[in-house]
Formats: structure tokens, C-alpha cells, sequence
């Protein structure tokens, strides 16, 4: 896993858009969505009610923009009925902790997430959990769950994806122009796009809008002074979103450097246990050396 204990978004092999509805279909042709383990964590998950939502890579591969993702990101229901129905679906595919918080409310709502993993056949399957995605603010999760996806594997819609996606990664950069292109509001295209053709191209068929949504992102004022200026602002508007990341996660590495430093005994107090009792122990270590929330941070 990445070293630090928070959401964090994993490979993602992106294809041009033809190919990857090309690949689309021969994998419902051939089945390969019932057989996909992610897709088939996510229906259990949401057995009688929806407790889960698709994120990450493999939110990106449901809507078509990539081939394969080699791990599971879900966001959560910030209850207790869902940590302990998530773990219970779990325990069943013999599921044990990576590196990371509990899954337990009282450190998800702290904007930690869980890492856990297992075997199925020959793949080995890792699960992150979040209640609070970096970059999604309270109103954007309340109209998530008030509003949940209507598709039948549930999955973050990409407009939010592309928020989640501002990682200190430069490859997930491509992925947000990607989901930019998808996105059905011209407003979240223009503000969420990577491609400075693209955005001259908006800004020329509708220059109003273009220029009414500066103000919320700085970067659209070059379109005014050409492409390469706009491909420098485009660049260095990256840069800040990397930083700004980095500097969140670094706040969070400080405070786990506890949690990290006695990790190594935790695994092995709770190698080959079932998921219920190596939880339990997972909770007790945390309660004494690892934050629920970061100093100053709301509730």
C-alpha cells in the first residue's frame, strides 16, 4: 500500500474512449462484469440498502474510461451498522488489515481510511474504505447518499470522481480530463478539464460561461493569451493541486507516525485471526496511540 493511511487512488490503465467501450461490451459479452470481484463486493455490500459507493480506479473502469484497476476504493455510510455489515462481508472472504486505520466510524469521520485484503483464486484483492473523501465537502456527500448513482453497481459520478482524483500522482491528472470529457454539465467540464484545446474550444462556443467561471478557477484567464500560455497555467495549476495534497497528507503522516512505528507488532498480534476478533485489537491499539481527528478539525 501507499505509506500513508488516508484514501489515496491506485493504478489505472486508461485507453481512448472507443477502445475502452469497445472492451466494455466484450466484457459484458463474455460476462466479465459478474465476474469481476470489485463489482461483486458492491453488490454485497448493498445488500438491503445502499451502504457503499464505488470510487477510485474502479469507479473510472464502470464508467468506461479504462480497461482494469488493480484495487477497490468504496465510500461509506458514516454508520455503525455499515462498518460492521462491511466487516462481516469481509470476514467471509478472509479478509485481514493493511496499514491503516480501523473500520470504525470514530476514525473514518476523522477523514482516515481502511485498508484490508484477501485472496480470491489467484488475485490478490485489496479494499479501501473512506466516510470522508478528501476534496468532497459535506454538501457534495450529503447529496451523494441523498441522491445516490442509479446504476446497478453503484459508483461516484465524475464530477466528484475528478475532485477525489487531485492526488499528488500526476497520472491521475489524465484521468480527470478524462471524466472532464463525460461530465454532462458544461459548467463542470470547463471547470474540471486538463486539455487546453479542449478549454479554447468552450471558450470560444461559449465565452460567456468561459468567463463567468474564472473566477472560481484563476487557470481559464489565460485562454485569453493562447494555447501555450494556457498549457503553462494549466501545468502549474497541477503543481498547486499536488502540493496541496501533499501537504494534507504529510499532516496526517505526523500524526500516524505512532501508529506506524507499532504497527509491525499489531500485525503480528492479529496475523490469522478472524476479521471480528483482529478488529477488536485493531480498536484498542488505536484508542491509545492513533487520533480520531486531527488537531482543529471539525467534526
Amino acid at each position: 500500500m501507499d505509506s500513508e493511511p488516508i484514501i489515496h487512488g491506485h493504478g489505472v490503465c486508461l485507453v481512448p474512449r472507443r477502445r475502452a467501450l469497445a472492451g466494455a461490451k466484450a466484457r459484458r459479452l463474455g460476462n466479465g462484469f459478474a465476474m469481476n470481484i470489485y463489482a461483486e463486493l458492491t453488490r454485497t455490500f448493498n445488500r438491503h440498502g445502499l451502504r457503499a459507493i464505488l470510487a477510485g480506479g474502479q469507479a473510472v473502469v464502470l464508467h468506461r474510461l479504462a480497461v482494469m484497476s488493480k484495487d477497490g476504493d468504496w465510500i461509506l455510510r458514516e454508520d455503525d451498522e455499515t462498518t460492521a455489515f462491511i466487516l462481516s462481508v469481509l470476514e467471509t472472504y478472509g479478509a485481514r488489515y493493511r496499514f491503516g486505520a480501523p473500520l470504525d466510524t470514530r476514525w473514518l469521520a476523522g477523514g482516515w481510511s481502511s485498508h484490508l485484503e484477501f485472496r480470491h483464486g489467484d488475485i490478490r484483492v485489496r479494499t479501501d474504505f473512506v466516510t470522508r473523501p478528501p476534496r468532497l465537502d459535506a454538501q457534495s456527500l450529503k447529496r451523494l447518499w441523498e441522491n445516490p448513482p442509479s446504476f446497478p453497481i453503484p459508483r461516484v459520478e465524475p464530477r466528484e470522481l475528478a475532485e477525489m482524483k487531485k492526488t499528488n500522482r500526476e497520472k491521475d491528472y489524465a484521468v480527470i480530463g478524462e471524466l472532464a470529457r463525460i461530465m454532462d454539465k458544461l459548467e463542470d467540464r470547463i471547470l474540471c478539464s486538463r486539455s487546453a484545446r479542449d478549454l479554447l474550444d468552450l471558450a470560444n462556443r461559449h465565452p460567456d460561461i468561459f468567463e463567468a467561471l474564472s473566477s472560481k478557477r484563476p487557470t481559464l484567464l489565460a485562454a485569453s493569451q493562447g494555447l501555450e500560455a494556457l498549457e503553462s497555467a494549466l501545468d502549474a495549476e497541477r503543481r498547486q493541486l499536488i502540493h496541496a495534497n501533499e501537504r494534507r497528507l504529510a499532516q496526517y503522516m505526523t500524526v500516524a507516525k505512532p501508529w506506524a512505528d507499532i504497527w509491525p507488532d499489531i500485525a503480528a498480534a492479529i496475523d490469522g485471526k478472524p476479521l471480528a476478533e483482529a478488529h477488536k485489537i485493531m480498536c484498542l491499539r488505536a484508542e491509545i496511540c492513533l487520533p480520531c481527528r486531527l488537531e482543529g478539525q471539525p467534526s
